[in-house]
């Protein structure tokens, strides 16, 4: 059976559920508190008020996309992110939940962008397979120094020919299609974004606007594969 993907696009600060405005906090934060675990509102409170809105943002709609998938209420998940450093149980690392004490069926990636939210999520996974997403905003690939510290030799190939709107475009395109295998691997940005090489990587695609419901110039990427494989390739996934 092919485990099947499913993406969804969330507006700044437009949660499924709420009444939620630009610029107005209140019922952000009021279903924060009911639906999000301890650790995940503990994460919260360490950061600024506008990452804080775009954290909470991003853990409720994976929440209640997750509930949605297993047709159960929101609140009878608990979150159970798992870090490979860190261990199980860290308000980091890759998006889990427990149902009634058991791991739910599901696997769920999240990025965000511009206060954007991008979910992906594989019900009932077939075993050993990873999953991540990633969006990013052209405009915050626009600083000196970026194709040094993100990319590869054949990458900063790739766009030697292009120059303003076109090569932030480039860039992003790349730099989402890297965080979508980091994130597939667990291990971030602790491994060295320029020595993953994903211009024609087997495990990645881009996902359209039409696909991610998001803003024609934004980029997104989803990576998908079995035990650090692509999934339904036999060969090994470069890393």
């Amino acid at each position: 059976m092919t485990s099947q993907l499913m993406v969804r696009s969330v507006p700044p600060f437009r949660v499924p559920g709420t009444t939620e405005v630009p610029g107005a906090s209140g019922p952000l934060e009021a279903a924060a508190r009911e639906l999000l675990d301890d650790v995940e509102l503990g994460r919260a409170r360490a950061l600024e008020p506008r990452p804080r809105q775009d954290f909470l943002a991003g853990r409720l709609a994976l929440r209640r996309l997750a509930a949605e998938l297993l047709g159960v209420p929101p609140a009878d998940l608990r979150a159970a992110y798992d870090c490979p450093q860190c261990g199980p149980g860290s308000p980091h690392g890759r998006p889990v939940y427990t149902l009634h004490g058991v791991p739910a069926p599901l696997l769920l990636s999240l990025s965000r962008s511009a206060g954007w939210v991008l979910l992906a999520a594989v019900p009932d996974p077939a075993p050993g397979l990873r999953l991540g997403v990633d969006v990013q905003d052209p405009a915050g690939t626009d600083f000196a120094g970026f194709d040094e510290l993100v990319l590869g030799p054949a990458e900063r190939g790739s766009l030697r020919s292009l120059a303003g709107p076109e090569l932030l475009a480039g860039r992003a395109r790349l730099w989402a299609r890297k965080e979508a295998w980091l994130k597939l691997c667990g291990t971030g940005l602790r491994t060295a974004p320029d020595s993953v090489e994903v211009l024609e990587h087997p495990g990645i695609r881009d996902l359209p606007p039409a696909e991610s419901g998001l803003p024609a110039h934004f980029a997104a990427a989803v990576a998908l594969a079995a035990g650090g494989q692509p999934a339904g390739s036999g060969g090994s996934a470069s890393s």
